[in-house]
């Protein structure tokens, strides 16, 4: 009997094992995010979620394999976006929200702008403050296969100072205000700094979202004012280095900014009154730029339209709105690190690729501004590694559009495919 099992155990080992079937997408051009220029005529292999390999030729593949037929397509790595908001979408009645909706009814409307993000080509985004920690829950659900969208790196709530830019009891009548503190993303001091980092530590945050200066859309007088100050902020840096996050900063105005660059923050949004010293700085820190040209441009036209926007939020929107674009293309001359972001939310959720036509017209070359939505961003993340563009090892996210977006960047307002995680979800 023993004999016997050892036989049967030896013709178990000596079985050859069927290869696993490859997936073959056949890219007539390809955008590596490796180069500034197209490869034509290109095979990518993939096997489960990881590219194993990019092929000159068209290659057949084997009998058991997936040919993906992209020849008369322009293949690029999935695309980032670095700052959104994906539940909520601005509109004349946004300002009533947090008093008629519940925490379900954000994280429903966070499910279909995620979906609508991915379609649009973004595999992977920086999601900077929400009501009730349901981008969190959302990344989750995500990542579990029950809800479809974007990888997720969430700052759940963002944190502000009282009367700050993301502080959510701005506007509400003293007889309506609630006691807002740092797990509502409300502090003042240092402790109350700390407290607010490990608070999102323990809500399951990705990254720290603070609002170093006034704001455009929140209900307050300033839209660029300090609102930190620099023990607050070396606290917050600190904290949050020791928890492994990184820090993005929504700042308008110079000094709140610089103040944050020389703490050591991570990233500057918006950026809206930098000046060259600014950028020096952030060279010198090597602070990352992430500047939302889109979101500037539409508050600029919609503080147009009577009623639209709360009387102290429309002539801020109408002064700081227009502005973005001119010292985005300041700070790329300048050689500042440039990540792609829209602050979508503000502007509508799917038209995140409108950011790549106003990055080109303020003198960004098409292959650069391709190269802020993949690898910048993935550098930025610290995942470039597994991410940011089409190479042997790296995570299968990527999207396809019709036309050469080289030539004409507002092809990438229309993508045509979009596989994450080496699974399709538009064709």
């Amino acid at each position: 009997m023993k004999k016997r099992l050892m036989c049967l155990s030896a013709l178990f080992v000596l079985q050859p094992l069927s290869a696993s079937a490859d997936t073959l997408i056949h890219a007539g051009k390809l955008f590596t995010a490796t180069s500034d220029s197209l490869q034509s005529n290109m095979t990518i292999v993939i096997d489960g979620n990881k590219i194993v390999d990019v092929k000159k030729g068209f290659e057949k593949g084997g009998a058991d394999d997936t040919v993906i037929n992209l020849k008369d397509k322009t293949v690029i790595p999935g695309l980032m976006d670095m700052h959104v908001h994906l539940s909520s979408q601005q509109g004349p009645g946004s300002y009533l929200e947090p008093f008629t909706l519940s925490e379900a009814d954000y994280a429903f409307k966070a499910a279909n702008y995620a979906r609508k993000t991915l379609e649009a080509g973004f595999t992977t985004v920086r999601n900077l403050g929400d009501s009730y920690n349901e981008t969190i829950a959302l990344r989750k659900a995500i990542e579990k296969g029950i809800a479809v969208g974007p990888r997720i790196y969430s700052a759940g709530k963002s944190i502000a100072t009282t009367g700050g830019h993301a502080d959510p009891s701005n506007g509400m009548s003293p007889a309506l205000r609630p006691d807002v503190g740092p797990e509502d993303g409300v502090v003042n001091g240092i402790a109350e700094a700390r407290d607010a980092i490990r608070q999102r530590y323990q809500d399951g945050a990705d990254v720290i979202k603070i609002t170093a200066t006034g704001g455009v859309l929140s209900v307050a007088k300033s839209g660029q004012n300090p609102q930190f100050m620099n023990d607050e902020l070396k606290a917050i840096v600190d904290t949050a280095n020791d928890y492994g996050f990184t820090v993005a900063v929504h700042a308008h105005g110079k000094e709140g900014m610089e103040r944050a660059i020389k703490a050591g923050v991570t990233s500057i949004e918006h950026g809206t009154y930098m000046d060259e010293e600014t950028m020096a700085l952030m060279k010198k820190h090597g602070t990352w730029y992430v500047p939302t040209i889109l979101a500037g441009e539409f508050v600029a036209e919609k503080a147009k339209i009577d009623g639209y926007f709360p009387e102290l939020v429309r002539p801020k929107a109408a002064s700081i709105g227009p502005l973005i674009q001119k010292t985005f293309g300041r700070a790329y001359k300048a050689g500042v690190n440039i990540a792609f972001g829209t602050d979508s939310g503000v502007s509508a959720h799917g038209d995140n690729a409108q950011e790549f036509a106003l990055m080109v017209e303020a003198g960004m070359p098409a292959a650069e501004a391709l190269k802020s939505a993949t690898i910048a961003p993935a550098k930025m993340l610290g995942i470039n590694d597994q991410s940011g563009s089409i190479e042997k090892g790296k995570l299968a996210d990527i999207i396809a559009v019709e036309g050469n977006p080289l030539e004409n960047i507002q092809v990438m307002e229309k993508v045509v495919f979009v596989m994450k995680d080496g699974a399709i979800f538009k064709q």
